[in-house]
């Protein structure tokens, strides 16, 4: 009876860890109704770095107005026109380009000797994709924001940012158009 009693027992473990492990939410499954998936932009966490860049306080939105620290990487075809000199050049992305923006809220460093602050919690994922025919209404472009929820380890789209369309970002970057509405300079290695 005991032995019984105890394979039931381990059973039943075995049943809820499964249940919960199927149950933790595939990121790429993430989408903005109407608009981008996360699922586009597959693998960007081993795309490499265009460039970082940080965001102070004053510059935070209102309803967010925390520091954060931000790397940008793009896939092999943004990386490939970055190096070909697209768009100091002039040239636009050619579509097939993908750029995402991951923003960590920022800590101390704990070791370091001086004030230095590093990557702690991660806060959103923000992704561009360059697809003429798709998105021609905002220069090619498609914009998703994709926010993250450490206690739940889930992402959800933001949508009070970006409503339900690919366009979100489309007004915020009129101002780089003459870099086909890309900010982020490809920097110097």
């Amino acid at each position: 009876m005991r032995t019984s009693s105890k394979l039931f027992a381990g059973c039943g473990i075995l049943v809820v860890l499964g249940s919960l492990a199927l149950a933790a939410q595939d990121k790429y499954t993430v989408q903005v109704p109407g608009g981008l998936a996360l699922s586009e932009c597959r693998g960007y966490d081993d795309w490499p770095a265009v460039a970082v860049s940080h965001a102070d306080s004053a510059m935070g939105d209102e309803s967010d107005p925390n520091e954060k620290i931000n790397v940008i990487v793009a896939n092999t075809v943004m990386i490939d026109a970055y190096r070909a000199g697209i768009p100091v050049n002039g040239k636009p992305f050619p579509d097939g380009s993908k750029i995402v923006k991951i923003l960590w809220k920022p800590k101390q460093h704990p070791q370091a000797p001086f004030d230095v602050k590093v990557p702690d919690t991660l806060a959103s994922v923000g992704c561009m994709v360059k697809d003429g025919s798709r998105f021609s209404e905002t220069g090619g472009w498609g914009y998703a924001q994709f926010d993250f929820d450490p206690a739940s380890d889930t992402f959800a789209p933001n949508t009070a940012l970006q409503e339900n369309d690919a366009k979100c970002g489309a007004a915020c970057h009129q101002a780089a158009e003459a870099t086909d509405f890309i900010f982020t300079a490809y920097g110097k290695r």
